[in-house]
């Protein structure tokens, strides 16, 4: 349950946004609907959802690619009157359509960079959908500072490089006004996409985490929308992401996506490690592929590094005005060795770390002095602060000290450059430089070693400098801690926070014998050639199309309100029990068996005391009095308890402990199930559970007369979950030659004899009513969790070996919407005890009869 502090949703969706103006209603952009139904009801706030199962239409491959920024340029025009835009050919929502489909329309949802004018949103927005099919989300300026400067640049992204809000100078208290302003934000972009999507054609691909929020908006509206998420920057462990105060509410959000993907396997680790320590979802790998069950839809994870775009390099390569600024480079540092370092200015770059181990490099190894350069490439900042303030003046200061101290006359060891430099530019001095060090100590991805290796390259045919007549060559020093690495084989790479090893890797680059940078880079050059921004995009859409394949299949609605909101996907033929209907059957049925589990289904998981109230001995009481019924309580709970609760119900069946212990009445003795009555297994068990409760704080083991079961519910979730695998091997092992079942469950792990479930109860009692002549023409089977699921298979048996007439009458229902093997499911415990009250009162008590057969 979400605490009352935080936005809701609900609020905020009705545009209540505590001390933020409200923009101008803006007239709406055209659209096509493919669903039946009118616009109206779209462009309403209320939280439709649009799940027809009629075909569009109008079927057309598109997909809406929605980020932060639009991948266009807007500029004045020198009368001031109007704007003139271009696209920004360095965007990577642009270029990665190289690798969708060549007949798929791809539509672009975001903000512009440019402040447009209210009286000018309506012409603007026209214009960009009419040319560049781009739809610009305008955000009023006051949600705008608090979204992307406030939530964005004070919060998410310190907090996803691994900097807490350890004291007032770096974040301080939570602001709950940022929060709302990044939701009402969000909830804008939402807008925009709503008014153009085609809800059962089309594809929407969200990027990073500026709207990570949005897939709970979109999922509102559309249940069955096909979604992906890209997360750019990295994903943090779980105990620093679950300091965030809204960490819940953005994990939720993220799991209405159908596909969420992560540069790297760490970031998507991070990420299921939250999962499963927030949420208690647990993923499964399947054929290779990674997803969570998230309330009967499977959530994918994608693993891809992005890529960069081959042809825009290469391109630049070809450019006579990079070949004259080769020559200048080559000039001005010859008889010099380059190492380069090309980064944006922030504090998570460790540009002052890459200039003290460049300092510790010239102190080590003298012999660099006057020879080794390092050439900084620094980017404006994107963001602003006390923090970014101090290291500009940090980073200042080193490059001063270094040069006053190694400088001599015609000799910089330090080139600063803190300018905006062109890719032609910097092409340039990749093509010059000897090696490129990043030093950054969090960082996303960081495309800067792939272009520098293909600008190494060259391009084949040229005649230039950089052409194919010499053997190529580059080297890399990276951060372990940047998203590249991992994909960098050959690279040298650095913890940047030790500056002498960094040094000495640097000078190890600078000292390789060329064979051996020359295979180092063609090993390289083969990776980033092959894995381009166009093979990483396919192979996100190809994802996407294969987790969203069953969506039209299955049955989907949403329930929850705020962030709590979800969608439950289920096979089509399940349903509600509806009363009236499983009444009727029960008043025409001659013979009935009716199995009740206990726990979570007559009485609530919650309930501290689980002794049955008076009301449901009753209920319990009325159905076993009539002839016609014979009535079960199967548990997984021992028979003494059982036994004691439900001893003024004296016509009721019991199974206890899954099935182990059966009596069909109080008047009868409890009949032992087990095919061996030898519990010698249980010396060999129990020893072995001990080793693991010992060696695992919160665990526990329950006793049971015929089990063992090995508790970790209160245990670490990850470290309680690594030691059930473990205890499972090792009991299977040493238990393999006794007559035991050995099986994880929810929590736990549990050895039992074999041959015990709570399915073969249910065989059993259908069995002995068709011998004695009462074969069931009517079967109530009600239960809540995995245990029960064998009783619902078993009845499904049951029809195929003649032991029950048919399934017309035959109602198998689960408790809470959930994947089941039943074809019914009824909310709650509340639910179920109304149900068999109505049965109740449908009944034909008969005094001279039990239910015994």
């Amino acid at each position: 349950m979400m605490s009352r502090s935080y936005t809701n949703l609900l609020d905020l969706a009705s545009g209540n946004f505590p001390a933020m103006g409200q923009p101008r209603e803006r007239k709406r952009l055209p659209r096509v609907m493919t669903v039946p139904g009118v616009i109206s009801e779209l462009d309403d706030d209320v939280a439709n959802s649009v799940t027809s199962d009629v075909p569009s239409s109008v079927v057309q491959d598109r997909i809406i690619i929605v980020g932060n920024q639009l991948p266009v340029k807007a500029k004045r025009r020198p009368d001031n009157k109007g704007w003139s835009f271009s696209w920004d050919e360095d965007s990577l929502l642009l270029q990665l359509k190289d690798g969708l489909p060549e007949e798929m329309e791809v539509l672009y949802v975001g903000s512009l960079r440019a402040d447009i004018d209210l009286s000018e949103q309506d012409d603007v927005s026209q214009v960009l959908l009419d040319r560049f099919k781009c739809v610009p989300a305008f955000l009023p300026p006051d949600i705008l500072s608090k979204f992307y400067h406030g939530f964005c640049k004070q919060y998410l992204w310190p907090l996803f490089h691994y900097m807490l809000p350890i004291s007032g100078n770096h974040g301080g208290r939570f602001d709950r006004s940022l929060w709302e302003a990044y939701v009402a934000a969000n909830k804008i972009f939402s807008q925009r996409v709503i008014e153009v999507i085609n809800p059962e054609d089309d594809y929407v691909w969200i990027h990073d985490y500026h709207l990570m929020v949005l897939p709970t908006f979109l999922r509102r509206r559309f249940n069955r929308l096909r979604m992906g998420f890209f997360l750019h920057s990295p994903f943090p462990s779980s105990e620093i992401y679950r300091t965030l105060p809204v960490r819940e509410e953005i994990l939720k959000a993220l799991l209405n996506s159908d596909l969420i993907g992560f540069h790297t396997f760490d970031y998507a680790r991070h990420f299921l490690s939250c999962c499963s320590r927030m949420l208690g979802l647990e993923y499964q790998s399947k054929r290779g592929y990674i997803g969570l069950e998230y309330y009967g839809r499977t959530v994918g994870i994608k693993i891809m590094p992005v890529g960069i775009h081959m042809g825009q390099i290469q391109s630049v390569l070809k450019l006579a005005d990079k070949d004259w600024r080769v020559e200048e480079l080559k000039q001005q540092f010859e008889g010099k060795t380059v190492l380069l370092g090309v980064d944006d200015m922030d504090i998570f770059k460790g540009v002052n770390l890459k200039l003290l181990a460049m300092e510790q490099l010239l102190k080590q190894h003298p012999k660099w002095q006057r020879r080794a350069v390092l050439v900084q490439i620094t980017n404006p900042a994107r963001g602003r602060g006390r923090d970014l303030e101090e290291v500009q003046a940090e980073i200042q200061e080193s490059c001063r000290r270094i040069n006053e101290t190694f400088g001599r006359p015609g000799y910089e060891p330090v080139v600063f450059i803190d300018r905006p430099v062109s890719l032609s530019e910097r092409s340039a001095y990749f093509t010059i430089a000897e090696c490129v060090v990043v030093a950054a100590v969090r960082d996303g991805m960081n495309l800067t070693p792939y272009e520098y290796i293909v600008c190494r390259q060259g391009v084949s045919g040229s005649e230039s400098s950089s052409g194919s007549s010499c053997p190529k060559k580059s080297m890399l020093v990276v951060s372990e801690f940047i998203g590249c690495s991992p994909s960098l084989s050959g690279a040298i790479r650095v913890n940047p926070w030790n500056i002498e090893a960094t040094a000495e890797a640097m000078n190890e680059a600078i000292s390789m014998a060329d064979s051996e940078k020359q295979l180092r880079h063609e090993k390289h050059y083969r990776y980033v050639s092959t894995h381009d921004v166009a093979y990483w995009s396919r192979s996100f859409y190809q994802d996407m199309e294969r987790t969203c394949k069953d969506h039209f299949r299955r049955r989907c609605w949403g329930i929850g309100l705020s962030f709590g909101f979800r969608v439950v996907a289920l096979d089509p033929n399940f349903k509600k029990l509806n009363i009236d209907q499983i009444e009727s059957a029960y008043i025409k049925s001659k013979n009935r068996a009716i199995l009740l589990d206990y726990d979570g289904t007559v009485m609530p998981q919650t309930t501290i005391n689980k002794t049955p109230n008076q009301e449901v001995i009753s209920i319990i009481n009325t159905l076993c009095s009539d002839v016609k019924n014979t009535v079960f309580v199967v548990s997984g709970r021992g028979r003494d308890s059982l036994g004691k609760w439900f001893d003024p119900c004296k016509k009721l069946g019991i199974a206890a402990e899954h099935g182990y212990f059966m009596r069909w009445s109080v008047d009868e003795d409890w009949e032992n199930c087990g095919q061996s009555s030898d519990f010698g297994w249980t010396q060999i068990a129990e020893p072995v559970m001990k080793l693991y409760t010992e060696a695992t704080d919160g665990s526990s083991i329950e006793k049971k007369e015929s089990a063992l079961v090995w508790h970790h519910r209160d245990a670490d979730p990850g470290f309680g979950a690594a030691q059930a695998k473990e205890l499972l091997d090792h009991l299977e092992s040493v238990l393999a030659n006794e007559p035991v079942a050995v099986k994880s469950g929810q929590c736990i792990v549990e050895v039992k004899p074999q041959g015990i479930s709570k399915g073969s109860v249910a065989e059993k009692i259908f069995t002995s009513m068709a011998e004695s002549g009462r074969q069931a023409d009517f079967v109530l089977c009600i239960g809540d969790d995995r245990s029960d699921e064998d009783m619902f298979e078993s009845i499904d048996n049951a029809i195929a070996n003649g032991n029950l007439t048919s399934s017309k009458s035959v109602f198998a229902c689960t408790v809470g919407q959930k994947p089941s093997k039943a074809k019914y499911y009824l909310d709650d415990t509340t639910d179920v005890i109304n149900m068999l009250e109505a049965l109740a009162e449908a009944s034909d008590p008969s005094p001279s009869a039990g239910s015994s057969p």
